[in-house]
């Protein structure tokens, strides 16, 4: 349960970053709706993104894994067409909120991984 509420926070802090660092990405609102994009962002990637990936597998394995920074970016799109509080321009940068997004994500994987090493 910690570790679902601390990836639901993680996600909107990535969204924070990709808003104040990625132009053409941005919210309106607080810490509580960045925790709602961080729940939208994050059924998402457990419902939608899995299927999307299986279906694009060809162009994955052609790209060498490359074409799933496009899937990243439509997930994000696909977030800010359900949530009215947030606003992604175009497609370079849902990319690159994306990029934001799954490097937050490997940073915290990472960091929990090594939590558990050392206990």
């Amino acid at each position: 349960m910690l570790r679902l509420i601390a990836q639901v926070a993680l996600n909107g802090l990535a969204v924070w970053l990709a808003a104040r660092f990625v132009p053409g990405v941005d919210y309106e609102g607080n810490v509580p709706y960045l925790l709602l994009t961080g729940v939208v962002i994050g059924l998402i990637n457990l419902l939608v993104k899995p299927l999307v990936t299986l279906l694009a597998l060809p162009a994955v394995i052609l790209t060498l894994g490359l074409f799933l920074l496009v899937i990243n970016g439509a997930m994000f799109l696909l977030a800010s067409l359900v949530l009215d509080g947030l606003t992604i321009e175009g497609w370079v940068p849902a990319i690159l909120g994306g990029i934001v997004l799954t490097l937050c994500n490997w940073v915290f994987g990472a960091l929990g991984r090594q939590s558990k090493k050392k206990t």
